[in-house]
């Protein structure tokens, strides 16, 4: 009988975060930002929100999404900004729809926000799965280097923040429920007329399916290039790709040297 060989990574071993020890580091200078990073449904906007609560006033979160730089994308991209509360947040809205925003832009506007943030005496917490933008602000990556960009850092450049990572930590069966679950709340809640509107206000619909995911399929509904049923299984599909995507990256980050707290985000602060 054939060996078959178990192909799942297993999980990282789940942390708890000292915040007394972390809040030093933030004091001294040798933290100068929060990452918390994670796939898709895996907790990480709600954690860090708890955590800018957490650490106190002055914590703000920097958003590395690269979708939901854009306005009016906002059922699409589960950009859930009640549930931020009182924390302010940073690059969530900043891009017309339509447009082409990339990470060099996000370089740009990360360090803008981030500066202001600092030179206020405030607490900037980067928060978001894009993986590439998070490596374009904290490997410190220098764009004049021809070499592709990928999880591994190429040449650290000097204005890398000392970065403290946090990952979210949520098995694959349960982050493919979330997934489901919150798709089928986002279609009842309108998402298709959301992407509809864009189509009407003239998007081209190769510009929304560039954007991939809930774009892509709900544009090819819209457009008559699929039935209802094939786009609803099709993008479960795709986003349960892309998450474990995320998750590959992020394993890859660690295995180029930068080392991640990976945190249960319900049970992962301590404060003593």
């Amino acid at each position: 009988m054939p060996i078959v060989k178990n192909l799942t990574a297993a999980l990282p071993e789940p942390e708890t975060i000292d915040l007394e020890a972390l809040r030093a580091d933030l004091k001294d200078g040798s933290v100068e930002l929060v990452c918390v990073l994670g796939p898709t449904a895996s907790g990480k906007t709600r954690y860090a929100v708890q955590l800018a609560h957490a650490l106190g006033d002055g914590a703000e979160i920097i958003s590395a999404d690269s979708r939901q730089v854009y306005r009016l994308m906002d059922i699409g991209t589960g950009k859930d900004l009640a549930e931020y509360g009182d924390v302010p947040y940073h690059l969530i809205d900043i891009a017309e729809p339509g447009t082409q925003y990339n990470v060099f832009r996000f370089r740009e506007d990360f360090f803008r926000a981030y500066d202001d943030i600092r030179s206020r005496g405030g607490i900037p917490i980067l928060c978001g799965g894009t993986g590439l933008y998070i490596n374009a602000v904290t490997g410190g990556y220098d764009f004049k280097s021809s070499k592709p960009l990928s999880a591994a850092p190429q040449e650290p450049a000097a204005d890398a923040p000392k970065t403290f990572f946090i990952g979210t930590l949520v098995s694959r069966e349960v982050r493919n429920a979330r997934i489901d679950a919150r798709l089928d709340a986002r279609l009842q809640e309108g998402m298709i007329d959301e992407i509809k509107g864009l189509l009407d206000s003239g998007v081209p619909a190769e510009t929304l399916i560039s954007y991939g995911l809930e774009y892509k399929f709900v544009t090819l509904y819209l457009t008559g290039q699929m039935d209802y049923g094939a786009m609803r299984e099709h993008l479960a599909i795709a986003i349960h790709q892309f998450a474990k995507r995320q998750m590959t990256w992020f394993r890859g980050m660690e295995r180029s040297g930068v080392r991640i707290h990976w945190v249960l985000p319900d049970s992962s602060l301590r404060s003593e």
